[in-house]
């Protein structure tokens, strides 16, 4: 066994998972899958190249042409201004796009600089790339909100790159402008590159636009973005995505790309296709939809108020309560350790949630919930909850 692989471990969410398959009621709240199938303009897209024959073969490394074309031409829609031929490289999900870019930026011994609590995997690649994850703590009092002070603190030499999710999974939250430009300003001080991933940008309850710092020229050469179709346009098992950045730091990207897995896969390129060039109007119906889940589930959590607090989220499809009664009898601990509390509350109702402590050490005491499931999954869960609970 080697030592990187001493350190990694399964992502909690699919231990969770494995668990909750053992029974055969269960319900879960866990893993952030769509409830909803690929829309049937992708699956025709998809359709189309099967009958012409063109998805058997290897596409070139960065990607089909077309469809980095479409991709750039979608980045402009948002400000954002990308050359498809060498600054746009389509990945094997967005997880393929975070682990190239990482080990293409750092060497082994690097940090890199995470808020938490934030998604889970960011710490398995980072430890897979020989690096160490220094974590920041979100300030939940003040919304999830970044401090900058915090990071500057956080900074040492080893230091190689800040890198976040926004809008943030677990909690929801939305970084704004202003705490953006601030953490750039911190990068140029100190040479850092930022990693931002943008995998939830099409999902907003407050008619709040999301900035990226990929939008500022000055920046092109510090940020790299990722994005990927699984969550907007209900693509999970698709595995296909995208990195863009500037020529210089896209050229080193594509030889870990081409290393890993040699191209994203073809057909699920023809699908990214028919996403871009069709699937807009469903992404604004899904995201109407999930805003009524998030009203559902903020209201069942309100019946709980005795058992959990929460921050109602402005995106993505998660929330992330907090646990202020513990019905599992741990002892010693003011904060109820998350994990346990997940495996009991699991072992007593079938529902599967997260712990909020695979989300960094600030998530402890919490518990996250996807309202990505269908409506009658989620009253069906929480009817549980308080049967059990109460």
């Amino acid at each position: 066994m080697s030592q990187r692989t001493k350190n990694l471990r399964l992502s909690i969410i699919k231990q969770i998972e494995l668990r909750a398959a053992k029974y055969p009621d269960s319900i879960s709240l866990a893993q952030g899958i769509p409830s909803f199938d690929t829309p049937e303009s992708i699956k025709r897209r998809v359709e189309l190249a099967l009958k012409r024959g063109v998805v058997a073969k290897y596409s070139l490394s960065p990607g089909l042409p077309e469809l980095r074309e479409l991709i750039e031409l979608q980045l402009q829609k948002d400000n954002m201004f990308y050359d498809w031929e060498k600054e746009i490289i389509v990945t094997a999900g967005s997880i393929e796009g975070i682990t190239a870019t990482i080990l293409a930026i750092t060497d082994p011994g690097d940090e890199i600089i995470i808020p938490e609590p934030t998604y889970t995997s960011y710490h398995e690649v980072i430890i897979l790339s020989g690096c160490k994850p220094v974590f920041v703590p979100l300030n939940e009092d003040k919304g999830w909100a970044l401090e900058l002070d915090k990071y500057e603190k956080a900074i040492t030499d080893k230091t190689r790159a800040i890198f976040y999710c926004n809008p943030n999974n677990p909690t929801g939250t939305i970084y704004n402008k202003e705490q953006l430009l601030s953490l750039a300003e911190l990068a140029k001080k100190h040479d850092l590159y930022i990693i931002t991933d943008e995998v939830y940008k099409d999902f907003l309850y407050n008619n709040e636009k999301i900035f990226s710092l990929a939008e500022i020229p000055e920046l092109r050469k510090r940020i790299i973005r990722i994005y990927g179709f699984s969550k907007a346009y209900a693509m999970t098992g698709w595995r296909v995505g995208y990195v863009h950045s500037d020529e210089s730091v896209i050229k080193e990207i594509i030889k870990v790309h081409d290393s890993l897995v040699t191209c994203a896969p073809v057909i699920s390129q023809y699908a990214a296709m028919g996403a871009l060039e069709m699937g807009e109007s469903d992404v604004s119906a899904f995201n109407i939809e999930y805003a009524k889940r998030r009203d559902l589930i903020c209201k069942r959590l309100d019946r709980l108020s005795r058992f959990f607090s929460y921050i109602r989220p402005e995106s993505a499809y998660y929330v992330f309560p907090k646990i202020l009664r513990d019905f599992t009898e741990q002892k010693n601990s003011a904060i109820p350790d998350s994990w346990e509390y997940a495996l009991a509350l699991l072992e007593k109702t079938h529902v599967a949630v997260v712990p909020g402590s695979a989300f960094g050490p600030n998530g402890e005491g919490h518990i996250r919930l996807s309202f990505g499931r269908k409506p009658e999954d989620i009253n069906e869960a929480f009817d549980r909850f308080e049967n059990n609970l109460i």
